[in-house]
């Protein structure tokens, strides 16, 4: 036995490092799974619409699942990864054993879940001592996307891109106009970037009009004489099969910026299709690059 409660935290810093080499082993397949979030990543994809002092509060430990600036030293769950964490953990971990109070960690709740701004220590060894609940200083950002305690950054990208083309075909009604339920993108803010397209369209539609154009009316043009010809030549051509994890509409963003790009140097009369091709050519890639690109998908989605 331990002849000292120094002693005994000691040897659960031991038994928390033991415990992340241990899941490192388990998850080398995909290690951004347990990566802890880092809380300025997620920031930078999610729109934050404000904040709110909540004040101290009991939070469940098992919804902490990031840091704003330790994440790189603690794994998912706040398993200690490096060795010179010991010295302040154990510190932490015998105050515990001492029954001293330590005061409450500062955090931020976003979606539901919640980062540390300061106190990762205190709840590394919350979670190893089985601890479920902690005291702290609560400080909310909004945001109106949930996040799943169990979610990962990708996770993430989803849900924001999931919200967006929700947000998108209800405030558009692109569905009913167009009928098609399969704009999807692949990277966050595509849909505001088919807004400008469309009133952009809009804008030379009523260069020919003594009438203002609706916006309903520019976007079935839009959908009908931009989109819809440049996705069948993506979808014709194969080229998605260029682009591993690409969607025909980012390709569509993709090669209309290209298209733009060609005709101020070679006239305005060049076509969307050339133009498509061009851009497979000069940036897709070959065969061996595809089948790399897929095979590494496939072990990061493990």
């Amino acid at each position: 036995m331990p002849d000292s409660f120094d002693e005994l935290a000691d040897m659960d810093f031991s038994k928390a490092r033991l415990r992340e080499v241990f899941s490192s082993i388990a998850s080398f397949m995909s290690p951004r799974r347990r990566k802890l979030l880092a809380l300025g990543e997620v920031r930078s994809i999610l729109k934050i619409r404000g904040e709110e002092y909540r004040g101290i509060l009991q939070v469940p430990v098992d919804l902490i699942i990031g840091s704003e600036g330790r994440y790189r030293d603690f794994a998912r769950g706040f398993l200690p990864r490096h060795s010179y964490l010991r010295d302040r953990w154990v510190r932490v971990d015998s105050a515990h054993y001492h029954d001293v109070i330590l005061p409450p960690v500062r955090l931020y709740e976003l979606g539901g879940a919640y980062f540390v701004r300061d106190g990762n220590h205190r709840v590394s060894v919350a979670r190893m001592q089985g601890v479920l609940e902690i005291d702290a200083e609560v400080v909310s950002l909004s945001s109106a996307i949930k996040i799943d305690k169990d979610m990962g950054i990708d996770e993430i990208r989803k849900a924001l891109i999931g919200y967006e083309k929700k947000e998108f075909y209800a405030q558009t009604l692109f569905g009913q106009i167009t009928e098609d339920p399969d704009l999807d993108f692949s990277t966050p803010g595509a849909y505001d970037q088919v807004i400008e397209h469309i009133l952009v369209h809009k804008y030379y539609m009523n260069q020919g009009s003594d009438q203002e154009i609706d916006f309903v009316d520019a976007t079935d043009s839009w959908y009908r004489t931009v989109y819809a010809p440049i996705a069948d030549t993506i979808r014709r051509e194969r080229l998605t099969d260029r682009f591993p994890g690409r969607t025909v509409s980012d390709l569509y963003l993709y090669i209309v910026k290209h298209w733009d790009a060609l005709k101020k140097r070679y006239g305005i009369h060049y076509l969307a299709s050339d133009a498509a091709r061009d851009f497979a050519t000069r940036y897709g890639a070959g065969f061996t690059r595809t089948l790399a690109s897929l095979v590494s998908r496939l072990f990061r989605r493990k």
